[in-house]
């Protein structure tokens, strides 16, 4: 049950992510969906791979959509709606499916899938954190010296220089 309530969710949210007009309710679509991806990764008992979710594509990536969205706010974004759709959406559709008919077909009569699942390893996040900070200080270092070396970068493009008065 939980696994279908959070589909559901991710789905709905995805759809509103695609289809919404405004911006920044499409980016907080787009952190719910990010946020139930998460959510199965760890009902999946998939720790590490939730929390990396969690912490690149919410912390992250959606964070810095928000922001792009908001520092790039000009009024050229607010004028008159548009139609976006095409008359023709109906065959957009139906390629979907039939796109979707073939990769499931091909996926249900791959061999594959009657082979006997194999036992997943036991790798716990203590166990990974354990690892990065044992064996691999001066790559997470410099990833670390990195990532802030581009937000630093963004910041300094974000800022707009004060026009000087004439």
């Amino acid at each position: 049950m939980p696994f279908i309530i959070t589909a559901i969710l991710i789905v709905l949210s995805a759809v509103a992510a695609m289809s919404l007009r405004n911006l920044v309710h499409c980016a907080l679509c787009l952190i719910v969906t990010f946020a139930g991806l998460a959510g199965l990764f760890l009902q999946l008992d998939a720790q590490f791979v939730g929390f990396a979710q969690i912490l690149v594509y919410i912390g992250a990536v959606a964070i810095l959509i928000l922001f792009a969205i908001l520092l790039t706010r000009s009024t050229e974004m607010r004028s008159s709606e548009v139609r976006t759709a095409s008359s023709s959406w109906w065959i957009g559709i139906g390629i979907a499916l039939l796109t979707f008919g073939c990769l499931a077909g091909a996926v249900l009569s791959s061999a594959a899938m009657n082979q006997p699942t194999a036992k997943p390893a036991v790798v716990t996040v203590k166990e990974i954190g354990a690892q990065l900070m044992n064996n691999y200080v001066l790559p997470l270092e410099v990833i670390g010296l990195l990532l802030t070396a581009a937000m630093i970068g963004a910041a300094l493009i974000a800022m707009r220089e004060k026009a000087e008065p004439k």
